[in-house]
Order: C-alpha cells, then sequence, then structure tokens
C-alpha cells in the first residue's frame, strides 16, 4: 500500500495520508462526546414531545420524530460498531489474546483505537473501512445535533493528459479550503492556481 484508501494522495506505505490519519484521530476522540449529546437531543418513543403528528398510514398518533434515526443513531449502535472493530483490530494485531470482554463501552473502545492508531494506519488492512465507519458514525450523530460535518465539493472531471494523449476524466472533490487535491486514479496534483484554473478551463460544456 502506497497510497491512501481514502484519497489516494502518496503516503510511503501507510493506508492513509496524515490528513486523513489525523481526522480519524479527531473522529475517536469526539465520538463518545457527540453521543452523549444525541441522547440528549433525542425522545425516546414512549415519551410524549410536543405536537402529536397523525399520518395516513397509521391508526394513532405518532412521534414527530423519524423513529428510524432513534433506532440507528444511538449511543448503544455507536457503541457496538466501535466494539467490533476493536475486537478485529486486536485479532489481526494479537490473534492469541482474548477478544475485549462485554459489554461495550464506547468510551473505552474510543480511546483503545486511538491509543493504538499510529500501528492502525501502518498495519492494519482494513484501515480504509474503518476510517470511512467512523466517518459515517460522526455524520450521523451530527446530522442529529445540528452540527453536520464538511461534505466534499465537487470540482468537476480530472483534465491530466497521460503519455499516450489520454484525458483522465475522474472526479475531483474537495473539501472546504482544502488547497491541495490529488486524483484517486491518475495521482496528478492540483495545488497551484495554475492547476485549478486550467482544472476550470478544460472542463466539460455539461459539467461546466
Amino acid at each position: 500500500m502506497t497510497t491512501c484508501e481514502l484519497c489516494g494522495e502518496t503516503t510511503g506505505g501507510r493506508y492513509l495520508c496524515q490528513r486523513h490519519a489525523i481526522a480519524l484521530a479527531k473522529t475517536l476522540a469526539a465520538l463518545p462526546g457527540l453521543y452523549t449529546e444525541v441522547g440528549q437531543c433525542l425522545v425516546p418513543r414512549q415519551s410524549s414531545w410536543g405536537e402529536i403528528v397523525t399520518t395516513r398510514a397509521a391508526a394513532g398518533p405518532r412521534s414527530p420524530l423519524n423513529e428510524d434515526v432513534l433506532d440507528t443513531v444511538n449511543w448503544g449502535r455507536a457503541a457496538e460498531v466501535v466494539r467490533l472493530w476493536r475486537v478485529d483490530v486486536q485479532r489481526v494485531r494479537w490473534p492469541h489474546h482474548a477478544p475485549p470482554p462485554p459489554p461495550a463501552d464506547l468510551n473505552a473502545d474510543c480511546r483503545w483505537l486511538g491509543m493504538e492508531l499510529d500501528w492502525i494506519v501502518e498495519r492494519y488492512p482494513a484501515t480504509g473501512d474503518l476510517a470511512r465507519e467512523m466517518g459515517e458514525l460522526e455524520r450521523q450523530a451530527r446530522s442529529v445535533t445540528g452540527d453536520p460535518a464538511p461534505r466534499p465539493q465537487r470540482l468537476g472531471t480530472c483534465v491530466a493528459v497521460n503519455g499516450e494523449g489520454v484525458v483522465c476524466g475522474a472526479v475531483i472533490t474537495r473539501l472546504p479550503g482544502q488547497t491541495r487535491v490529488q486524483c484517486r486514479w491518475c495521482s496528478y496534483v492540483y495545488d497551484c492556481e495554475r492547476d485549478w484554473l486550467l482544472l476550470l478551463h478544460f472542463q466539460p460544456a455539461e459539467s461546466a
């Protein structure tokens, strides 16, 4: 592995680039607090809250909350997901050790994964999937607490040309404020004003 599994940037043998490794560390540190806040934002199904909302499909009153959120965005599910990742990392690193005992503890498991992050980024083959799932847990929590993380912006398609004159054409995205982007397909780096101007100038008419 020589490129980041999330952005394709050259990493020198690690599964994540420095930027995404730092982002994963921040996510692991933030998750317990975020899901504590989620628990304060969501009202259990059996509790009354505000105006009763009825629907044609329902025979009686329903909570105005999206009940799917209560089922999928909560401390218990987050703790279960993080615990499964901790168990798997421990299995790979120390195959002869017994798995950590239940019940899942989100605080302890996030802290444990954070302490093992250097090894994970260098040696754990599923690091990219781990980072993506932790990021999804964070996005789900922030969608409830009202503080969504920034989403990648689509800039267009890569205009780099190979030695045979073929244009790459892969989708180029960046986070708000990001000034250096590497194409995940051809590895061309956009990092100066000239690069951005060329990217804009040579976009196909339909995506300009």
